[in-house]
C-alpha cells in the first residue's frame, strides 16, 4: 500500500492552479501561488529575450512552478518570434529537458 503522504506529494508535484502573467513594467513573468510570488526575470532587446533569473519560494519548490514560468516565457518568445538567451541555469536546464524549445535559443545562447 502506498504512503498517503507520498501520493499527495506526487499529486501536487505539478500544480494546475498556477496562472503566469507578464509584468512588463517589472520585466518579469509572475505567478502568485498561495499568496507568494514566484518569478522569472528577463531582459528584452530588439528581437531577443534574455531569461535571467528564476525565483520560487522555498515552500513552493518541487511543485512545477518554475517549469510553468519557463514554459510560459518560452511560449511567449515563440509567439513574438524572439530569440531566447537562457542566462538562467534553471531555464537552460528546462530547455535541455524539453527539446521542443531548443529552436528558440539564439545562436551562441549557451546550450
Amino acid at each position: 500500500m502506498a504512503n498517503p503522504i507520498q501520493e499527495e506529494s506526487l499529486l501536487n508535484s505539478n500544480r494546475d492552479d498556477v496562472t503566469v502573467t507578464d509584468n512588463e513594467a517589472a520585466r518579469r513573468y509572475e505567478a502568485y501561488v498561495d499568496g507568494q510570488l514566484a518569478l522569472l526575470q528577463y531582459r528584452r532587446s530588439g528581437d531577443s529575450l534574455d531569461l535571467v533569473h528564476t525565483e520560487v519560494p522555498e515552500e513552493l519548490e518541487g511543485q512545477g512552478i518554475g517549469g510553468k514560468l519557463a514554459r510560459f516565457a518560452l511560449e511567449d518568445a515563440r509567439v513574438h518570434r524572439w530569440a531566447v538567451i537562457p542566462s538562467c541555469p534553471f531555464v537552460a536546464s528546462y530547455i535541455h529537458r524539453h527539446p521542443e524549445y531548443q529552436d528558440l535559443v539564439a545562436d551562441g545562447g549557451g546550450l
